[in-house]
């Protein structure tokens, strides 16, 4: 059964067989129905394998996507730090 509070989670090396089952001709309709999977589930697994040979998102990423990953953390980091030093500001300015 479904739970959306807490989603199942699946090895690498069962999405590459769930992949090869359908690949191998086994129709979608049943592996979805014997595996209990949602459509929008296989065919990202499916579409993944194909792209690049992995279904893990980080793995399909573009070195220009890293980046931006990489720099959106770093952005959120200073500004939290920014954050804390207008609060110290403000702290040593009563005093």
């Amino acid at each position: 059964m479904r739970d959306p509070k807490h989603p199942r989670q699946f090895t690498e090396e069962f999405r590459r067989q769930i992949v090869a089952l359908v690949d191998s001709g086994k129709p979608r309709a049943e592996v979805m129905r014997e595996y209990d999977l949602g459509k929008s589930t296989l065919d990202r697994w499916i579409q993944r394998v194909h792209a690049c040979g992995s279904t893990a998102a980080a793995d399909n990423r573009t070195s220009e996507q890293n980046r931006l990953i990489e720099l959106e953390r770093e952005n959120a980091r200073l500004k939290m730090e920014v954050d804390v030093l207008k609060q110290a500001a403000l702290i040593f300015a009563r005093k």
